[in-house]
């Protein structure tokens, strides 16, 4: 390959980090209706972990997927749950563990949230062409779901080692 396009190549994978962090921090700024708050942000985080866990989560779980110290996924599980969007149930294979679902107050505030992120996406590309912003929706849900299959599989294969003699 020839070292111009390698050296552009290099740059561009490079800034992805950047990028992703302006990501993060900007998104949060556009306006949408109803307007995003900060509780909101960590809700958001919180509510989307318990929706999206493949099988039973404890706040053990969250407090992983947040990478955060369990003392504080227990200080935001405990305010979802006060608010009425998280509930505590007991776990059906093993009765002596409590896991978390979403109450259906926590639906509606998942769904706001998704409508609040389609609105913000719309907004950062409502110049671009239909076609490139479906290519990139498409690709960023693909992206996403690597990273979900990566950490699995990391956390199986660690799993795996623990458990071994």
């Amino acid at each position: 390959m020839d070292e111009r396009i390698t050296d552009e190549h290099d740059q561009v994978l490079d800034a992805v980090g950047a990028a992703f962090a302006r990501l993060r921090r900007r998104t949060a700024l556009i306006d949408v209706d109803p307007p995003v708050t900060r509780k909101d942000m960590t809700r958001n985080q919180v509510i989307n972990i318990v929706d999206e866990a493949a099988g039973e989560i404890t706040v053990g779980g969250v407090a992983e997927q947040l990478a955060v110290d369990p003392s504080v996924a227990s200080r935001l599980v405990t305010e979802c749950i006060n608010d009425g969007y998280l509930v505590r149930k007991a776990s059906q294979r093993d009765g002596r563990r409590t896991v978390l679902e979403l109450s259906e107050a926590g639906v509606r505030l998942r769904d706001r949230f998704r409508r609040q992120h389609r609105q913000a996406f719309v907004k950062i590309t409502h110049d671009w062409p239909e076609l490139k912003r479906l290519t990139f929706a498409r690709l960023l849900i693909e992206y996403a779901d690597a990273s979900v299959a990566l950490t699995n599989q990391r956390h199986d294969h660690g799993a795996n080692r623990r458990e071994s003699p």
